[in-house]
C-alpha cells in the first residue's frame, strides 16, 4: 500500500483563542483553551481529477462525435474506393461533373489521394471520441487532454473543408460535388460541437494552437497545389453542340434479346449526350443491341447555359444520368444487364431461344 502526497496551494485556517487565569497547580502556570474554532479552508491540488472535468461534454454529445464521424467514414470510403479502382462516381446532381472534381488534380495531397487523408481523420474523431465517452483513453492520456486533441482535430478538419470549399468554388467553378459538400458539412458540424463545450478561458489557452493548425493546413495545402491545373471551363460557361457517340463494343445475343424485350415492355432510358456514364451503360449492350432500346435524350439541342431539360425529361423528374424506367420502377446510375432482366421479367428461356435463333 503507497500513500501519495498531494500539493495543496491556498489553505486558510482561523482559530480563536482565549487565555484562562492561572491554576493553582505550580506545574500548569498557564494554560489555554480552544474557544470556539472556525476553519474557512479552501484547498486546490496541482492535478486535475480526470473524472470531473472542469469542461465536461455529456455522453449524448459523444454520441454525435462518433455518428457523424461514422458517417464521414462511409462517405469517404466510398470515395476511397473509387479512387484505387478508377471507377466514376454517381452523380445525382451536377450530372458528370462528380468525376471531374474527384479525377482532378486538386483530389491528391502530395501524391495522397485526399478521399484516404479524410479517412483516416474521420477514423481518428470517431475512434476517439468513443474511448471519451467510455472514460477510457490508452496510453494513459488524461481526459482533458483527450478533449484538447478532439477539438485539434476537429480544427484541422474545418480548415481544410473551408480551403477546398474555396478551390471548389474557384478553381473548379461550375463543377459541383456532393461528396464533397457532404465531407465539408460534417467536418464544420464537428468542429462547432467540440467548440461549444469549450469555456472561454480553455479557448485563450488553446487559440493559438489552432490558429497555428489552420495556417499548416493552409499552406500545406497551397504547397500541394501550387502545380494543380483547374479544370479548363466550368459546365455554365462552355456551350456544346448536340454529338452523337460512337458504341465500339459489338453486342451478344444475350444483350440483343434483352433490348428487344426492355423495348417490347415499354422501358425506357433517360440520359444525356455529354454523360459519360450513358455511354458506358450503351457499351455494356453493344452496338447492336443499343440501337434497339427506347432512348431518350434529354439535351437533343445541345447544351449552353439556360437550355432547359427536354420536357419528356422533366416531366417524370430525372435528376441524373443515366436513369432507367422500367415498369414504374426508377433505377438510377449505369445499370448491370442481369439486373436490367431481374426487374424487367426477361427469362432465362427468352435468353436461351434468342441465343438459339441467332
Amino acid at each position: 500500500m503507497m500513500a501519495r502526497f498531494i500539493p495543496v496551494s491556498s489553505c486558510q485556517f482561523r482559530f480563536g483563542f482565549r487565555e484562562l487565569p492561572p491554576s493553582s497547580s505550580s506545574l500548569n502556570p498557564r494554560r489555554f483553551e480552544v474557544s470556539r474554532r472556525r476553519f474557512s479552508i479552501k484547498c486546490s491540488s496541482s492535478e486535475s481529477d480526470d473524472g470531473v472535468d472542469s469542461v465536461s461534454i455529456n455522453s449524448s454529445t459523444y454520441s454525435w462525435f462518433t455518428g457523424l464521424g461514422g458517417i464521414g467514414m462511409l462517405d469517404t470510403a466510398y470515395l476511397t474506393y473509387l479512387k484505387l479502382t478508377g471507377s466514376d462516381a454517381f452523380c445525382p446532381v451536377g450530372g458528370g461533373t462528380c468525376g471531374d472534381v474527384l479525377n482532378s488534380d486538386y483530389a491528391l495531397v502530395f501524391g495522397v489521394p485526399l478521399p484516404v487523408i479524410g479517412f483516416v481523420m474521420y477514423g481518428l474523431v470517431t475512434a476517439l471520441s468513443t474511448q471519451l465517452g467510455e472514460g477510457n483513453l490508452p496510453f494513459g492520456v488524461s481526459k482533458t487532454n483527450g478533449r484538447f486533441a478532439l477539438f485539434a482535430a476537429t480544427t484541422t478538419m474545418a480548415s481544410a473543408s473551408a480551403y477546398f470549399l474555396y478551390i471548389l468554388s474557384t478553381k473548379l467553378s461550375g463543377s459541383s460535388c456532393l461528396y464533397c459538400l457532404v465531407s465539408a458539412f460534417l467536418s464544420f458540424s464537428l468542429f462547432f460541437l467540440a467548440l461549444k463545450d469549450v469555456k472561454m478561458q480553455e479557448i485563450q489557452q488553446v487559440v493559438g494552437l489552432q490558429i497555428c493548425l489552420a495556417l499548416i493546413v493552409v499552406a500545406s495545402l497551397t504547397a500541394s497545389y501550387s502545380t494543380a491545373q483547374p479544370i479548363p471551363s466550368s459546365s455554365g460557361d462552355i456551350e456544346l453542340p448536340y454529338y452523337s457517340t460512337e458504341i465500339t463494343t459489338s453486342s451478344s445475343p444475350y444483350a440483343i434479346a434483352l433490348a428487344k424485350h426492355l423495348n417490347s415492355i415499354g422501358a425506357k432510358m433517360y440520359g444525356a449526350f455529354w454523360c459519360s456514364h450513358c455511354l458506358e451503360q450503351k457499351e455494356m449492350f453493344g452496338r447492336e443491341a443499343a440501337k434497339l432500346l427506347n432512348y431518350v435524350e434529354c439535351f437533343p439541342e445541345g447544351y449552353k447555359k439556360g437550355t432547359k431539360i427536354f420536357k419528356a425529361c422533366s416531366d417524370v423528374g430525372i435528376e441524373g444520368f443515366p436513369t432507367w424506367m422500367i415498369n414504374g420502377q426508377v433505377l438510377s446510375g449505369e445499370v448491370e444487364l442481369a439486373e436490367l432482366a431481374e426487374m424487367s421479367g426477361f427469362s432465362l428461356d427468352q435468353a436461351i431461344e434468342a441465343k438459339q435463333l441467332q
